[in-house]
């Protein structure tokens, strides 16, 4: 993510406004506005391999699964677009340009965001008191972290590989690794 030098700080209210004029996506931290980055392919399929595994699902459970372009406000200082995001609160219902009560969160990691998204993101997140899991998704390698509040509120780390299943207890649902990796080729060098 790349902070925008056009501002040096603005209020929760003002980056709303302004958001709403942006052609691109903007996460907002602390008074702080910074870009989305373009997505990788593979991050993309990725993205709606998760979706579709999850979709059909949670219309029967009353859920609802956005990706990528529906805002999350976490706290009035921070508004974010999660790769892939649940939410089963009726709260979140009628909800036209964010939701804020999420279940579950789910982030691809690309090299330019892992850090954040493991680290200063993960800490936002945590803030949110209906947010169960946290899924980071490796887009280089079959690999999934789901964190997880256990009963006592701490974040319990479950990782996942090839021929693993991923257990979402959030949601209640079980998904093979490898389907979350269709049709996704690693090591392709670069290709246009």
């Amino acid at each position: 993510m790349v902070a925008n030098p056009e501002f040096q700080y603005m209020s929760p209210q003002e980056y709303l406004e302004w958001e709403k004029t942006q052609e691109l996506r903007y996460e907002y931290i602390d008074g702080k506005v910074f870009v989305r980055m373009g997505k990788t392919i593979i991050h993309n399929c990725i993205c709606l391999n998760f979706y579709i595994e999850l979709n059909d699902f949670l219309i029967e459970k009353g859920c609802e699964i956005y990706s990528c372009d529906v805002k999350l406000k976490v706290t009035s200082k921070s508004y974010h677009y999660p790769d892939v995001v649940v939410t089963c609160d009726d709260r979140d219902k009628q909800a036209i340009d964010m939701i804020r009560y999420p279940c579950l969160i789910v982030e691809v990691l690309s090299p330019s965001t892992e850090a954040f998204d493991r680290g200063k993101k993960f800490t936002r997140y945590r803030q949110s008191t209906t947010l169960q899991e946290y899924v980071l998704i490796e887009s280089d390698e079959i690999a999934v972290e789901c964190f997880r509040k256990n009963d006592e509120g701490l974040w319990v780390l479950h990782t996942y590989g090839e021929g693993d299943t991923l257990n979402l207890e959030s949601v209640g649902i079980s998904i093979a690794v490898e389907k979350l990796y269709r049709r996704v080729q690693f090591d392709l060098g670069e290709r246009n």
